[in-house]
């Protein structure tokens, strides 16, 4: 027989999904708004206020923080309980969208080209879900929404967030992403972490130039860049540990302008990547004197910055079956899937350092369909997505508010 709490509990699952299923063509022409008119970091004015607008016409009462960004509470907490929290990331990417739809960027170079507007709509839905249950009295504590600015640079809008103060009062925190080698109808999941630390480093090499006839007169230094860019990899590659997953990968470099000078300075630009934080916490380090001890013999003056980025996500246990559970239960059994660590870097990892919680992987390929790659102009999605992690997010706050954690002292 089924108890009359798992009796309870099934009850709130099937709600949800039929309030999901009645908002679910509104989300997607929210979506398709802000997929139209996507706006870069620290500056999603619109973004901020579309949703607003959305969550106050809901009876709730969104903050709207410095800049751009906002949170909104959803239902009570006993005195001395913490709410659940739910992320979205608002921000565009400066990317030329193709994606070849009617509902296309109408803003030139810029682009929803990492899925923000499906987090963005994911978070809304589950948000308007969670106040609707809260009016029927199914939700059993209460949740905090946060819409944050700034995902795609360094320093990122966590840390603005936090800063201000939005996981006061928050035991748990989730958050999904877009990922468009799982098929729609499939969430990804992993214990642990399932992104990388990533830094951005920069190296600037000024010399005394000259004419590519007399280099040995000259401080050589697009030669030396060119050793840079193979030889410091292959240092820190027996530097660090190799299980820890080290990787830097060059995106840029600029020396010179004409084909018979010397430049007298030079760039290199990249991402240093770390799958573990112990190598994050002494890659920066170890980064610079591989780049002194290359290029020094060249007599160059060097400068080395590393831009510290993000931790890696780390993903709670608990965390995560709560996920897992609520994917099932709203999703599928067959919804969630083992996904991989990613490279990737992704700023929600500074919440982690300060609360428990996970990130799954929101399936958006077509069944069947083309993989597209994020970051990309023409990604494409499977629009079936938003539903799913409206509805995943939801089902999860509500498993997550009803097992309430010991409040962490606040330091």
């Amino acid at each position: 027989m089924v108890s009359e709490a798992g009796q309870r509990a099934d009850d709130v699952a099937v709600r949800i999904g039929q309030l999901v299923g009645e908002l679910t063509g509104e989300l997607v022409e929210l979506r398709r708004d802000l997929h139209a008119h996507p706006e870069l970091a620290r500056t999603e004015e619109r973004s901020t206020r579309v949703v607003a607008q959305r969550l106050a016409a809901a009876g709730l009462e969104p903050r709207l923080l410095a800049g751009s960004g906002l949170v909104a509470d959803v239902g009570t907490v006993e005195v001395g309980a913490r709410r659940v929290g739910l992320r979205a990331d608002l921000d565009a990417l400066p990317v030329q969208d193709t994606c070849g739809h009617p509902f296309a960027s109408t803003v030139k170079g810029l682009a929803h080209a990492c899925g923000h507007d499906v987090h963005t709509v994911a978070v809304l839905g589950a948000g308007l879900v969670l106040a609707r249950l809260a009016d029927e009295g199914l939700l059993p504590g209460g949740v905090r929404l946060i819409f944050q600015p700034a995902e795609e640079v360094h320093p990122g809008g966590s840390l603005d967030l936090m800063a201000a103060g939005v996981l006061d009062g928050v035991s748990r925190v989730f958050a999904v992403h877009c990922e468009p080698r799982l098929d729609v109808g499939q969430i990804g999941t992993r214990i642990g972490a399932i992104t990388s630390a990533s830094d951005a480093v920069h190296v600037r090499l000024t010399g005394p130039g000259g004419h590519t006839s007399r280099p040995h007169v000259t401080a050589d230094l697009v030669f030396a860049l060119g050793e840079l860019i193979t030889g410091v990899p292959a240092i820190l590659g027996r530097r660090l540990d190799p299980r820890w997953g080290v990787n830097l990968t060059w995106g840029a470099v600029h020396a010179g302008t004409v084909s018979n000078a010397i430049p007298a300075s030079g760039t290199l630009d990249g991402t240093l990547r770390c799958l573990d934080v112990r190598a994050w916490e002494r890659a920066a380090s170890e980064f610079e004197q591989a780049v002194r001890a290359v290029a020094e013999p060249f007599g160059v003056h060097i400068e080395v910055k590393a831009q510290r980025g993000v931790p890696p996500v780390v993903n709670d246990a608990e965390c995560t079956g709560l996920l897992e559970q609520a994917a099932s239960d709203v999703v599928g059994p067959a919804a969630v899937v083992l996904t991989e660590q990613s490279l990737g870097g992704e700023d929600f990892a500074w919440y982690l350092t300060k609360v428990p919680g996970a990130m799954a992987r929101l399936g958006t390929r077509a069944p069947g369909g083309r993989t597209y790659d994020l970051h990309q102009g023409d990604l494409d999605v499977d629009e079936r997505a938003i539903g799913h992690g409206a509805a995943l997010l939801a089902r999860t706050a509500v498993l997550a508010a009803s097992r309430p954690v010991a409040a962490p002292s606040d330091t």
